[in-house]
């Protein structure tokens, strides 16, 4: 599965209704491919390729962490506190991933 592929499962499992009025860019940099942002407002989801300019919270991992947390077989909290995946900037926001996408 390529980042792209991924993005677009992000973006398909989108739950408008956990997001309420959130409006917040996740920014993935991904470590050996292609980095990309997700930016929620107005409970919708845009998926788009390479940097934002100012995101919420900017989470760096490899394409094999990716890939296990949009599976499911991995847990995002767990991810970080092994150091799969770094987060900087509001990482409460990365706590709630899990809700903003039904990736199940």
């Amino acid at each position: 599965m390529a980042v792209a592929e991924i993005m677009a499962r992000l973006a398909g499992a989108f739950n408008a209704d956990a997001a309420d009025d959130l409006e917040a860019t996740f920014q993935f940099m991904i470590d050996g491919d292609d980095d990309f942002y997700i930016a929620i407002a107005d409970e919708a989801c845009e998926a788009s390729m390479g940097e934002h300019e100012d995101p919420d919270i900017t989470m760096s991992m490899d394409v094999d962490t990716l890939k296990e947390v949009v599976s499911g077989e991995l847990d995002g909290m767990q991810a970080f506190m092994t150091g799969r995946l770094r987060a900087e900037g509001d990482v409460m926001l990365g706590t709630r991933l899990g809700q903003l996408f039904d990736l199940s």
